[in-house]
């Protein structure tokens, strides 16, 4: 029974090491070097590191190799060597692959790589916003062998994050030729904090048409975010976006393996630190340590290439024409070439034959300030210049033209460089602002969305635009004043359409340039006499500079100083003409190159003279208007600075496109982004809601470049005031206008731009006041041309006079009366008369007045009370005399009647014998006689009827 259970125990055993042993065959395989990788752990407080093997598919195999101790975590290979895992060794990377040691290259950009990531910032809110105006497809984009940014007004960011081991930096190269578009690079730590970064290494500096140019920065050890971010605000057509390739990160811990090259490159032997790309006419695949020619007859490729292109037949865009040299007979022989590298087929169906050359044209006139001193040579000869044969400007006799170009959207740039400005020795380096001038004639023809540059790098610091024009243009002239002596280098670029293509399409659009002059060039030729103005010294022949404000007199050759108040006009003929009279109620400065306000003006209207001192007022104004939102719903500002008196220029300044510019220098109205003028305006840009950590202020214009003068009048030199803009005022102080103009012509405003700044007396505000813009037009101009602005202030108010305030008698207390002055309300007046102090004058009590008043009533009343008993008196006597004659009229007698009610003095009563006829009188009549009493009738009006035969009355 025990052995037999010790059986059962032992076959039990048997059968399952049997499974074991069959499953372990089945699932549990040995793992081989292939079903694992190696990778490091993270380094230790103590700077060690182990090495540990991954399976390539968990559970697939068994007896994965032991950890190990690792390599330092400092370690890392040479350039051209990875690190093998299996054995912790640098190696050199074979044929067809390359390696940074320890930094890592992006340069291949069919897709966005692993680890980057595209972002648009959220953007502020907009009631007044089209929802669907958003950003969501605002991004970066892949274009094969670079990125593309964002073209519109949306903040998009580029990140990648990236841990170093050690200190190390990132490289990369960029094209940022629109300073529409603002570009910044900066990092942030693993906290979001952004790293200690100077301007100079945040904010890319602009690049010319089709260059580019490489920036590097330092990153420190640890996690380290890299943004490249873009933004814009009123973006116009057809923005230039920013480029971005050949992104390369040192300082990582070490590189496991090898990047294979690109198509188009090759790396010929192990140990390759990059990969150069294929000459022309070859190609090559993916990880290529050869190139593969292509077939010669019929295929073509361009450098780089991944595959061969079949030739076309030859067309006119193939070749292009020169002239030669002209020869002694005053001819040039016209030549035709094919482009080189020649893509085309010739002698095939539909290809075009290469024009025959010989052909004799009579040769161009030199240039201005040349001569061929009857050679064929015009003298002296112009510094050279070089072209690569496919982007060269074409010569045609009396113009220069944009050649074909190797595709549609090549930047054809001509360039020009100017070591420096010397003035004519008749003029001083102080007489103006001006120290010379470019001015080109110029013409546009094509069908496509052509854009036509015309730039500037001043000292080489950074290449802005200056003007640009798209699709087609007539033959005109434009021209460029140079305001401060330095090295400057003018490029035109010339680009067909910025969209990608193989096919060529717009071969036919080109861009001719008629005639180019730079004036005061330093070694620069004459192309004509001026006038000179001579020494003083006797019997001298010499030319000297004329100083400040002064002209050269024709008559004398003599430096004559314009008359007081008058500005010196560049480049006009010498003589009193040049000498131009300030507007209205303006100046001259010392040098009579501008014309300015002294802060003071006088108006007279009828016998009212008005004073203004405006100094109150503060030499710059400011306004910030706004916010205005874009489309996208980008929320900006305009930022307007005025120069209104006292020769005091305003500033404005761009922060984002000149950072080698330091601040001081930018308060002066040094740089080339700085404008300095009377008013000028900037776009600001707000740090919130933007992810930029400051206030950006760029695309600062000039708007106002000469006071043409001050007056209350509406108009002025063409410009009129709009005074219905505002709010109507009912005070008497009239408005005062000052009139503005900028002589640099724009493309939208060919007689240049204009400004009108009205100042409004409102005693309600400060001395500084406030300026404002009208609310029919926030952004200070209604058709783009011509800007108002309304300043109140107190100190808009003329000066104080007699006229402002008046007189108050005060009470007379104890024989003395004040005599108080006070302000006319409302006050309309500021500074000039103040009021008088308080008089007392001696006077009169009342007491007196009311003894004189008691003293005159007591004598009228005694009067009053005397006439009353005259004339009662009076009354009573006439009613006696009346009632004898009633009595007697009664009486039936035959005595003689009375024929009067009394008897006049001198009257014999025995003479009247006529009948009395009496009637009782009237209310009416009573009052009539009562009346007649006072005016000294003492009698009534009776009717007599006499005997005889005629009647008396008396009246």
């Amino acid at each position: 029974m025990r052995s037999s259970a010790w059986f059962v125990a032992n076959y039990a055993l048997l059968i399952l090491c049997a499974l074991r042993l069959i499953d372990g065959t089945r699932g549990h395989r040995l793992c081989g070097e292939t079903d694992y990788y190696y990778e490091y752990t993270e380094c230790d407080s103590t700077g060690s590191r182990w090495r540990v093997p991954i399976p390539q598919s968990p559970g697939a195999c068994t007896g994965l190799p032991e950890p190990v101790r690792g390599t330092e975590c400092t370690f890392s290979c040479e350039a051209g060597e990875f690190l093998e895992m299996s054995a912790q060794e640098c190696t050199p990377c074979a044929a067809g692959s390359y390696s940074l040691g320890s930094g890592i290259r992006f340069d291949q950009w069919d897709s966005m790589p692993a680890g980057f990531s595209s972002l648009a910032t959220s953007l502020e809110y907009n009631a007044h916003r089209d929802e669907r105006l958003t950003c969501n497809s605002s991004t970066w984009v892949p274009q094969g062998s670079y990125l593309e940014s964002n073209r519109d007004e949306c903040t998009v960011s580029l990140i990648y994050a990236v841990h170093l081991k050690k200190q190390g930096s990132v490289s990369f190269e960029y094209q940022y030729a629109d300073n529409n578009l603002l570009f910044e690079f900066f990092i942030q730590n693993d906290q979001c904090q952004e790293m200690d970064q100077s301007a100079d290494a945040k904010w890319l500096k602009l690049t010319n048409h089709g260059e580019w140019a490489t920036h590097t920065v330092n990153l420190k050890s640890g996690t380290n975010i890299l943004y490249w971010r873009t933004g814009g605000v009123m973006m116009a057509k057809g923005v230039k976006p920013v480029l971005l390739k050949n992104v390369q990160i040192e300082g990582v811990a070490y590189t496991s393996e090898c990047f294979p090259c690109k198509p188009g490159s090759l790396s010929r032997v192990p140990g390759s630190t990059a990969c150069e790309p294929c000459p022309r006419d070859t190609y090559a695949g993916h990880g290529a340590s050869s190139c593969t020619p292509c077939n010669a007859t019929t295929q073509y490729a361009a450098e780089g290439s991944a595959y061969c292109k079949y030739r076309p037949p030859c067309s006119k865009k193939d070749y292009f024409q020169f002239h030669t040299a002209c020869d002694n007979e005053g001819k040039t022989h016209v030549i035709y070439k094919w482009i080189e590298p020649k893509i085309c087929l010739d002698g095939v169906t539909g290809a075009e034959p290469l024009p025959p050359s010989g052909e004799k044209e009579p040769c161009p006139p030199c240039n201005p300030g040349f001569y061929n001193n009857d050679t064929a040579i015009c003298s002296p000869c112009p510094p050279g210049t070089f072209s690569d044969g496919m982007k060269r400007w074409e010569v045609a006799r009396d113009h220069i033209q944009s050649g074909a170009g190797s595709s549609d959207n090549d930047y054809l740039i001509l360039n020009i460089h100017i070591p420096g400005f010397k003035l004519p020795t008749s003029m001083s380096s102080h007489s103006g602002t001006e120290f010379g001038r470019i001015t080109f004639e110029f013409e546009i023809v094509c069908v496509a969305d052509c854009e036509f540059y015309f730039m500037m790098d001043v000292n080489r610091k950074s290449t802005t635009v200056v003007e640009s024009w798209e699709g087609t243009k007539t033959r005109q002239t434009y021209t460029h004043v140079m305001t401060q002596n330095a090295s400057v280098s003018y490029t035109w670029a010339f680009q067909r359409t910025n969209q990608p293509s193989d096919v060529r399409r717009y071969v036919n659009d080109v861009v001719r340039i008629y005639s180019v002059s730079v004036s005061n060039a330093v070694d620069g030729v004459a192309s004509r006499c001026r006038a000179c103005a001579l020494s003083t010294r006797p019997s001298s022949s010499t030319c000297v500079p004329c100083p400040p404000g002064h002209y050269i007199d024709a008559r004398t050759s003599r430096c004559t100083e314009c008359p007081r108040n008058t500005h010196l006009v560049p480049h006009a003929t010498p003589g009193p003409d040049a000498c131009k009279p300030c507007g209205p109620a303006s100046r001259s400065d010392k040098d009579h190159s501008l014309c300015y306000s002294d802060c003071h003006f006088t108006h007279t209207e009828g016998n009212v003279t008005l004073t203004y001192d405006l100094s109150l007022l503060g030499s710059v104004g400011s306004l910030m208007n706004g916010p205005s939102f874009t489309s996208k719903g980008t929320k900006y500002f305009h930022l307007f600075k005025i120069g209104l008196c006292g020769g005091k220029m305003a500033v404005c300044t761009d922060n984002v496109t000149d950072l080698s510019i330091a601040d001081s220098q930018r308060e002066k109205g040094e740089g080339i982004s700085a404008v300095k003028t009377f008013i000028c305006q900037s776009t600001i840009i707000p740090a919130t809601g933007r992810g930029f950590h400051t206030a950006l202020a760029s695309q600062s214009i000039n708007l106002a470049d000469t006071l043409l003068g001050v007056t209350v009048a509406s108009t002025l030199d063409g410009i009129r005031a709009r005074p219905e803009l505002y709010p109507q005022t009912t005070k008497k102080v009239p408005d005062v206008n000052f009139y503005y103009r900028s002589l640099e012509p724009t493309s939208s405003c060919e007689s240049g731009r204009s400004a009108v700044v009205t100042l409004r007396c409102n005693a309600e505000k400060s001395t500084k006041g406030e300026l404002a813009v009208p609310s029919q037009c926030p952004a200070g101009t209604c058709d783009g041309c011509t800007f108002h602005f309304l300043w109140e202030s107190s100190a808009a108010c003329p000066t104080c006079t007699e006229r402002d305030y008046h007189q108050i008698e005060g009470a007379c207390k104890g024989g003395h009366q004040d005599l108080l002055y006070v302000w006319t309300e409302p006050k309309l007046c500021v500074g000039g008369l103040s009021l008088p102090e308080k008089k007392t004058l001696p006077c009169e009590g009342v007491e007196f007045w009311v003894r004189l008043g008691a003293g005159l009533g007591a004598f009228t009343a005694v009067l009053l009370v005397s006439l009353t008993c005259y004339f009662w008196k009076k009354n009573k006597r006439l009613e006696y005399k009346y009632s004898r004659l009633v009595i007697s009229a009664n009486k039936e007698c035959e005595m003689p009647g009375a024929d009067s009610c009394a008897v006049m003095e001198g009257e014999n009563e025995g003479d009247m014998e006529d009948e009395i006829v009496y009637t009782k009188p009237s209310l009416l009549g009573k009052l009539k006689a009562i009346a007649s009493k006072g005016n000294g009738e003492h009698y009534e009006h009776v009717q007599l009827n006499s005997s005889h035969s005629k009647a008396l009355v008396w009246s």
